[in-house]
């Protein structure tokens, strides 16, 4: 059990460490090269679509509004979001996608789709299950260890 603990520890440990540097890697293309990792994730979490409330997407990411306002106001100024106030309430601020904003979502989610088809591939049926349980006690781990950091 010694030796199963340590081989899983290292390869958590190299695993997020490769994860966030080959994805910087594969994603900061020379169409994207004024892009930073934190700034593609931003875009994910605002996703496609109308557009999003500053709030929501500062929840999706775990930050403070304040801090995504000064990740937003980058983003707006390399024309990769575009802001809009609501006409019902002028405190809320609307957030969307340009065209090049959807481009580098699309490029971040081709990423991902590589990335989690490149698993599968190695896995027969009767593993998938596995592996799903697996990630899923480790996503339990990362929500509780985050919500026992918070109090």
């Amino acid at each position: 059990m010694e030796q199963a603990y340590m081989t899983i520890n290292n390869i958590l440990v190299n695993l997020i460490n490769e994860i966030w540097e080959l994805e910087e890697k594969a994603i900061i293309t020379d169409e994207f090269r004024d892009l930073t990792n934190n700034d593609m994730h931003v875009i994910e979490a605002v996703g496609t679509g109308d557009g999003r409330n500053m709030s929501s997407i500062a929840r999706k990411l775990n930050i403070t509004v304040g801090s995504l306002t000064t990740a937003m106001n980058s983003l707006v100024n390399k024309k990769y979001v575009e802001r809009r106030r609501s006409e019902e309430d002028r405190r809320v601020v609307f957030v969307r996608l340009t065209a090049k904003g959807v481009r580098a979502y699309r490029h971040h989610e081709d990423y991902h789709r590589q990335m989690t088809q490149a698993v599968l591939d190695k896995l027969d049926e009767a593993e998938v299950p596995v592996l799903l349980k697996t990630l899923d006690a480790l996503s339990d781990f990362f929500a509780g260890y985050s919500k026992k950091k918070e109090s």
